[in-house]
Order: C-alpha cells, then sequence, then structure tokens
C-alpha cells in the first residue's frame, strides 16, 4: 500500500511540471522573424542611389557581371547567365536550298548593366564637371577684368585645377620683399582689386602661401613654413579687413617651398614660385572634382611676367 501511494505521488509531482504552453517559444521566434522582415524591407525602401551603384558592382564583381538588380528575373530564376539583349533570328540556307532547308539561328547581344551603369554614372559626373568649369571661367572673367581695368594682369596668373579657381599673385611686385610679409603697395591693388568680386561669391577660400627654392634661410623667420605662412595671412587679413570677405569663408595654408608652381630650373622661376595662391574651392565630391581640368580644357590663363634668370635671393 505504501509503495502504491508514492508512486502516485511521483507522478503527480512530474504532471506539475510539465509545461503545457511550450507554443509562445514558437510564437515569439516567429513574431521576431517578422519584425526582422519587416525591417528590412522598410530598410531597403529607402534607396541610396550612390550606395546601390556599390552594391551592383561589388555583386557584379562577386558574380562575374551576371547580376542584374533593375527587376530582371535571372537572379531568382536563371542560371547565372548575363542579361542579353533581344533575340534578332538569322536564317542560314543549307546547301540544297529552298525553305526547307533553311535554319533559324539567333543572334545573341550580350549587354553588361554593371559597364553601362558605371559609363552613365561618368557622363553625369563630367556634365557635373562641365558645369562646375564654366561657373569658375565666368568667376575668372571676372577677375581679370578687374585687373586689367588697373593694368595689373600681368601679375596674376588664373588657372582651374582639381581644387577650383586658383588665382597665383605672382608678380615681383606683388609677392612680398625679400624676408618680409608685408605686401607691396602694389600688392596691396592687386589684392584689393581682386577682393569685390571674391566678396560676392559663397565658396570658401583657401589661402597658400608659398616661398622660392632657392637655399638661403629666411632673415626674420625660423624657416621657409614660417614665411610662407606669415605670408598667407596677410594677404587673408586683407581680404577679410580691407576687402570685407566674411572670415568664416577664409582659411590659410602654408607650403614653404615644397610646392613650386613652375620647375625650379626654368629661368625667372624663382620669382614665380615665391607666391601666395588664393584658391575658389569648388564645392564638387573629390571624384568629380578630378575631371575640372579635364573639363575646362579652354580655361584662359594670363602669362605672368618672367626675369632672365633665379637669382640666389632670399625666400
Amino acid at each position: 500500500m505504501s509503495g502504491g501511494g508514492g508512486g502516485r505521488g511521483k507522478r503527480q509531482i512530474e504532471e506539475e511540471h510539465e509545461n503545457h504552453e511550450r507554443w509562445l517559444v514558437s510564437y515569439a521566434d516567429m513574431i521576431t522573424v517578422l519584425m526582422a522582415l519587416f525591417i528590412v524591407l522598410y530598410a531597403m525602401s529607402q534607396v541610396d542611389e550612390e550606395k546601390f551603384l556599390e552594391l551592383r558592382q561589388s555583386l557584379a564583381a562577386g558574380f562575374g557581371s551576371q547580376v542584374d538588380l533593375n527587376g530582371s528575373p535571372n537572379v531568382m530564376t536563371g542560371q547565372g547567365v548575363a542579361p542579353m539583349a533581344a533575340i534578332a533570328p538569322s536564317i542560314v540556307e543549307s546547301a540544297n536550298g529552298g525553305a526547307r532547308g533553311r535554319t533559324v539561328r539567333p543572334e545573341i547581344a550580350p549587354t553588361d548593366p554593371v559597364s553601362e551603369a558605371m559609363a552613365a554614372q561618368r557622363r553625369r559626373q563630367f556634365a557635373e564637371a562641365k558645369a562646375e568649369a564654366e561657373r569658375l571661367q565666368r568667376i575668372a572673367d571676372e577677375v581679370n577684368a578687374a585687373l586689367r581695368s588697373r593694368k595689373l594682369l600681368s601679375d596674376v596668373r588664373v588657372v582651374i585645377d582639381d581644387r577650383g579657381l586658383v588665382i597665383s599673385l605672382v608678380s615681383e611686385h606683388v609677392v612680398f620683399a625679400a624676408d618680409l610679409a608685408t605686401l607691396t603697395t602694389r600688392g596691396a591693388r592687386v589684392v584689393d582689386t581682386l577682393a569685390p568680386v571674391l566678396t560676392g561669391l559663397a565658396d570658401d577660400l583657401q589661402i597658400d602661401g608659398h616661398t622660392n627654392q632657392v637655399d638661403v634661410q629666411p632673415k626674420y623667420y625660423p624657416t621657409d613654413w614660417d614665411l610662407s605662412a606669415a605670408r598667407a595671412i596677410t594677404v587673408l587679413r586683407r581680404l577679410h579687413e580691407v576687402g570685407g570677405v566674411p572670415e568664416e569663408r577664409l582659411k590659410a595654408s602654408a607650403y614653404g617651398h615644397e610646392r613650386p608652381l613652375v620647375d625650379p630650373a626654368e629661368p625667372g622661376s624663382q620669382r614665380v614660385n615665391k607666391r601666395v595662391d588664393i584658391i575658389v574651392e569648388s564645392a564638387l565630391p573629390a571624384e568629380t572634382r578630378a575631371l575640372l581640368p579635364q573639363a575646362s580644357a579652354g580655361a584662359r590663363t594670363p602669362t605672368p611676367t618672367t626675369d632672365p634668370a633665379p637669382t640666389k635671393e632670399a625666400p
């Protein structure tokens, strides 16, 4: 009797621990999966064209340029073949001729959607670079007209490169006296002539100071870096304090003798390389800015004055 009672008690204990709500685990898993699905669908609905092109290119590279993300069914139902153009039947007659001897051979003209997309993107970038180059050229024309009216055109060199419009103060009359960072009287006239044109722009301005490449220690500054920085700041302050260019659009850099404008071995190069560059910075992305020199093939640049030969002058 006692043994049987003990067995029934044990069964009752086991029944009390039996879980009748295990279905909730599967239900929760299903809800989690559905939530993840809707999150992914929402994320896919927010299309970033640039990232989409990057994804398409990476997938094409991984699958041998055989992936089409423009709705073609070959991704899901095909066998990985590249999308094809319409099949144009070509009739080939057999040796005995006649309709019965003719066979139809399809001519397949394969296309590469990835290459087409990249070519289209390149065309868009070049069109943007062309429009920007034309805008910068109009600014260059205004700069040249202002300088020409005051007979200062030969003191400045204007060119469009991958940074934007570069206005180089290259004349020996404009660049500072030896070892000094104080603008000459003519240099101040040049900067004051440029200021009204630059003030009317919305672009940021980068002021770069440069020294020449002669091996002479600056007299009043520890290094060429200090001298070129002082000259850049002098032009920056003149543009802001006298010309009225907003200070939030101005910044300065110093390059010492590291970035000559022309080959230092050329006669007269040292007077040209000792300069200050005022750069109207383009706001285009770097990849598009790189096309600016090509897009501005017809840009006009005034010829700076040169001297017969470089001399061992101070930077």
